[in-house]
Parts: structure tokens; C-alpha cells; sequence
């Protein structure tokens, strides 16, 4: 391929420190691999001491196979790592590590559950919470911040200290390293023991970072040491593109480059050679309106091609069936749809187009496992009511529902394997008050027990206060209570015309079935259109891409208030929109959950 003048002045960069800002679709992995190459053939750098660092393995793998290919070798000296794996090198080394010191994810979770029982009460019951504590205990060692000055966002500060704490004492215990434990323990080493900094140091005298926009504080400190003193170290990414906040991932670090490597200079690959001009134009009308950002402009050889479409609906299952009549269309005309990706900016949004998808049999891949709404711990909690209701007295059942909102029941009023009111009354025959909550509890299930499952699951909402119970219990986890009462909102909403209970608990079965199905299937063969969320879809490009509820509370998301967290929105919104090569289609919606919704601001910024 022939090269541009700025591709061609990253690649033939020899020594000291060098900042490559790409934008989206620019080639920089060709100018990594192209500049690797450069180095050995045109400037005689051996090429053992070369370093080529990523933060996935499946990218260090493809850069390195690019990287063969393009010199027509079999095997190269030079190193190709992500940052775990070249630290976790270093340790074994120096410590004599084994892979049965590394802690695996099926442990780190079964520590990190055996914690919240501990410490976090009926944290335990939540599906989620141990992968939220898990990403925090993750921002902590790669931020380098000290625990006492660490503020949770998933939990209170003193219960996350306690599982903190626990989880590293456990790890300790049983020698086991997490994958965070490898940085920081590199960087301590380092610290420590400069004769084994120095030998790191000749050993890597070229350092090359890729998505650079990503890294956290711990891996710039590590890099930092091992590029001195010869400061050559060239990195590549594009602050525009940094969207992972959540993992730590600073893209102050990228902005400040220039302050801490005075001497570095600075080159833009500027030209894009993925998307439609009139994509990119619409992209960088939205991304300019960040404040903390490289300005830049960016062109593209292609040609301007259709404009990007912005589509309205009523309501999300109006949005989900267009998409799943113009998928099948295009499947009858005898298209491929595997060019094809539908974004969204979580999960848990992707169940109604799944379900769309599945009704009218149009196939898919999923690029992230779409978790079952009804294993959600509010659905158990409803389903528990609903179940006692009809007579189900058995301690599980009950155990769900008791203090949901809060009775003060005790467990140790619970004497039986099964449930007998008039026991519980015995127990706590002194006590008025109690007795009457419990008289209301068995009121309230008479009343369940004679309504169809959507006025039920509303009087249990509204009648029985489990929305009240829901907006304290979100206070208590830090989170909005949107978030959980949008959980309450989709349940609800599944049970809409459903005339009985074992009607709704059918559907759920069915529904369950084919998602496991589509699981399974997923693992075999990945057919038909990509479902994916904006996080996900990084890197990634396809002909033709839709990006659904472009609302506010979506797109940007309802957690982002403050300025940061909506220019990190803007980014993800950016990333979604760039990776269509052809055709953008936007989408928002009027009405859901019976609530108006707002167009995204992104929208009016987008000029569309």
C-alpha cells in the first residue's frame, strides 16, 4: 500500500520519544508493524531489543502475525506482548513465579463472593455485585490510590474496604497474584531493585504502545521506568477514543504525553480510510464538542456516499421491529447480513431486539453473552410474591420476599421448612406491631392471588411499596434507582396480556430455552447481523451499522452527570458511529415503559 506523508514520518521515526495520534480507521497497525520492520531493516536495531506492547492478547497476536507476514519471516526476536503478560515475565524471572501462582477468575470470584457473605449482607444476592467490587479493586491498584482515600461507587466505602481488604489477605494466604497484583508488583520490583530495572532496561531499549489512549497510571509508571534513560519510546492511540473509564483508563495520561516527554514529537494520521466522507463528517461535527481533547481534522479518500439517516419511533418494540423487517428483506433478496451491526450502549437493551430477532427467526451473533433477565434478583423477588400467592409456603420462597420491603421479620422466626403465618403470630405474639405486618403480608397475597401477573407485579410495585424498598436499596448500593426501577419497568413489561401466571412463567421458560440455544449456537458459527454494545464494537468496522435508543438516559448514559463522565459518553457515541464503513442509521425513541423519552443532545451536536 502506498503511504501518507504522516504514516510515512511515524514509520521512519528511529530514537526518542514520539506521540502518534490515529484516528479512527487511519492504519495504525500497519504503521506499527511497517516501523518495527523499519527499525531492523533500515536503522540495524536489533530486533530482540524491541518491545511491542497491547492490551489484549488477540491483538498482540494479529500485530505480531502482521507483523511476520510483512517481513516474511517464520519467527522474530522482537518481543509482542500485552502489558500481563510482558510483567508477568519479569516477575518469573525475578521471583521464580509459576503459572499456579496466578489467580484464576473462577477463584478470584469465589473469593470475591466468600467476602460479600462476609462483609456486604444481601450484596450476596445480587448476581452482579461481585464483578462491580471486582472492577473497583481493579481502579485501586492501577490508579495506585491508597484505600483510605478510595471512594465506592458500588457499595458503602467501609463494606468495600472490608472485602478489599479480605480479598488481598485471602490472595496472600494462598500466594496467588491477580492480574493487577502483576503490575504493581513489577513496579515495586523496579523500585526496589535497580539492578534488575537496568537489565529490563538494555534488554528493551525500543518501547512501542499501542491504543495508548487506554492505559491506567500503574502501566504508564512501569513503562516510564523501563524507557529510561534512553527515553525511545513511541506511542500510538487516540484520545478520542478512550472509553475505558470504568477499567481505569486515564486519557489525561495521552494529553499530557508532551509534558512529561518535552522532546517528544508529535504526528496525526489524519486520514481515514474506512468511513463514507459524509460519516466522518457527522462523526467529528459530535466528537468536537469535547473540551478536553487534541484537536484535529480529519479527511478521507472515500467518496461522500448516502447521508447518515436518523429514524424515529414510538416506542423500542415499534424500533426493533423495522430493524428486524429490513434484516429480513435483505436475508430474502439472498444478502449476507454478517456486514451488519446493531449497537447498543448496554446489555441488558439488547434483550428486546434479541427476543425480535429470535420471533422472526432473522440470525445473529451476539458479541457479548445477553444475561437473562429473569436469574435477575428482582425477578426472583417477584416471582417468590407471586408464587406465595398461590400457596407456596415453602422457607426458600419465602426467604426471598420477607424483608422485601423491610417487615423486621426475623430469621430466626423461621422454625420450619415450611411457612405457617399463624406460627410466625406465635412468635411474636408480644409484639402488636409485628403481628400485624404479618397480617398485612397475608391481606396483600389474597389480593395477588386474584390479579392477572401485570396488575400483580403493579400492586406489588405501587400497593405493597417494593419500589419504595427499591430506591433505598439503590441509595444503600450508590446507584441511581433508574437503574434498578428500569429492571422493575422490562420485568413488568414482559408480562403485559398475560393472562395467568403459569402463562408468564411459560414464556419465561421458552425465552430462557432459546437464549441457551442461541448461546450454543453461538460457539459453533457466527452468522447473520453482530449485536453489540458501543464498548465492544471498538476496533471493529462494518458496511452498514445502527445505533438504537439514541435517547438521554442511553446515549448519554443516565450515570454520567458530571462533565467528564459526558465527554466520555461523547467518545463512546464517536467510536459507535465510526465503525460504519457505508451506512449510519441513528435511532431514538418516543415512549417507553409508558414514560415520554428525550432525543439524545449527540443528535442535535450530529446535525442530523
Amino acid at each position: 500500500m502506498k503511504r501518507n506523508p504522516s504514516q510515512k514520518r511515524a514509520i521512519a521515526h528511529l530514537s526518542g520519544p514520539m506521540m502518534v495520534l490515529a484516528g479512527p480507521g487511519s492504519g495504525k497497525t500497519s504503521v506499527i508493524v511497517e516501523r518495527t520492520a523499519y527499525m531492523i531493516h533500515e536503522g540495524k536495531i536489533p530486533a530482540g531489543s524491541i518491545l511491542v506492547v497491547t492490551f489484549s492478547r488477540a491483538a498482540a497476536r494479529e500485530m505480531k502475525e502482521r507483523f511476520l507476514k510483512f517481513t516474511g519471516q517464520e519467527r522474530t526476536a522482537v518481543t509482542f506482548g500485552t502489558f500481563h503478560g510482558v510483567f508477568y515475565g519479569i516477575l518469573k524471572q525475578a521471583y521464580g513465579l509459576s503459572a499456579a501462582n496466578i489467580l484464576s477468575e473462577e477463584e478470584k470470584f469465589d473469593i470475591l463472593k466468600e467476602m460479600t457473605l462476609q462483609y456486604g449482607g444481601e450484596l450476596a444476592e445480587e448476581g452482579d455485585f461481585p464483578e462491580e467490587v471486582a472492577k473497583e479493586i481493579s481502579v485501586v491498584k492501577g490508579s495506585r490510590i491508597s484505600l483510605e482515600h478510595y471512594y465506592s461507587s458500588c457499595c458503602p466505602d467501609e463494606v468495600f474496604r472490608q472485602i478489599y481488604s479480605g480479598y488481598q489477605r485471602t490472595c496472600k494466604a494462598r500466594r496467588k497474584l491477580d492480574f493487577d497484583d502483576m503490575l504493581l508488583y513489577c513496579f515495586e520490583l523496579f523500585e526496589k531493585r535497580k539492578d534488575i530495572l537496568g537489565a529490563w532496561q538494555k534488554k528493551f531499549q525500543y518501547i512501542l504502545v499501542d491504543e495508548f489512549q487506554d492505559i491506567n497510571q500503574l502501566q504508564f509508571d512501569i513503562v516510564r521506568l523501563l524507557a529510561e534513560p534512553e527515553e525511545n519510546l513511541f506511542i500510538v492511540g487516540d484520545d478520542d477514543q478512550s472509553i475505558y473509564h470504568f477499567r481505569g483508563a486515564r486519557p489525561e495520561i495521552m494529553l499530557n504525553f508532551t509534558k512529561n516527554y518535552p522532546k517528544a514529537e508529535t504526528v496525526l494520521l489524519d486520514v481515514n480510510y474506512r468511513c463514507s466522507e459524509s460519516i466522518l463528517k457527522t462523526a467529528m461535527q459530535v466528537i468536537d464538542c469535547n473540551k478536553k481533547r487534541f484537536r484535529k481534522k480529519l479527511s478521507t479518500p472515500n467518496p461522500v456516499g448516502s447521508p447518515v439517516v436518523c429514524l424515529e419511533f414510538a416506542n423500542p418494540r415499534e424500533e426493533y421491529l423495522e430493524i428486524v423487517r429490513t434484516l429480513k428483506v435483505r436475508l430474502e433478496n439472498g444478502e449476507k447480513l454478517e456486514d451488519t451491526a446493531i449497537l447498543l450502549r448496554t446489555n441488558q437493551e439488547a434483550e428486546g431486539l434479541v427476543g425480535a430477532l429470535m420471533e422472526y427467526q432473522v440470525p445473529f451473533t451476539m458479541k457479548e453473552q445477553l444475561p437473562n433477565l429473569f436469574r435477575h434478583w428482582i425477578s426472583r423477588n417477584l416471582l417468590a410474591y407471586l408464587h406465595m400467592a398461590q400457596g407456596d409456603r415453602s422457607r426458600k420462597t419465602f426467604l426471598e420476599i420477607m424483608n422485601r420491603p423491610n417487615r423486621y421479620i426475623s430469621r430466626d422466626a423461621l422454625t420450619e421448612k415450611e411457612i405457617s403465618f399463624q406460627g410466625l403470630k406465635e412468635y411474636y405474639k408480644d409484639k402488636d406491631w409485628m403481628c400485624d405486618r404479618i397480617t398485612t403480608l397475608e391481606t396483600h397475597l389474597r389480593i395477588l392471588e386474584s390479579l392477572p401477573p401485570y396488575a400483580a407485579l403493579n400492586f406489588i410495585r405501587k400497593g405493597m411499596n417494593y419500589e419504595e424498598y427499591l430506591q433505598e436499596y439503590a441509595q444503600y448500593r450508590k446507584m441511581k434507582p433508574e437503574e434498578l426501577l428500569e429492571v422493575l419497568d422490562r420485568i413488568m413489561e414482559s408480562a403485559r396480556g398475560m393472562k395467568t401466571l403459569k402463562e408468564w412463567e411459560d414464556y419465561i421458560d421458552d425465552y430462557t430455552e432459546k437464549l441457551s440455544e442461541q448461546a450454543k449456537k453461538q460457539e459453533t458459527k457466527h452468522e447473520g447481523a453482530v449485536i453489540s454494545t458501543l464498548h465492544a464494537s471498538k476496533g471493529l468496522e462494518y458496511e452498514k451499522v445502527y445505533i438504537l435508543n439514541v435517547n438521554e438516559g442511553s446515549i448519554p448514559y443516565k450515570k454520567a452527570v458530571l462533565e467528564e463522565a459526558l465527554e466520555e459518553e461523547r467518545r463512546l457515541f464517536y467510536v459507535g458511529m465510526t465503525r460504519a464503513k457505508k451506512e449510519l442509521t441513528l435511532c431514538y425513541v418516543k415512549r417507553q415503559y409508558e414514560k415520554e423519552r428525550e432525543p439524545s443532545r449527540f443528535l442535535e451536536e450530529a446535525g442530523v
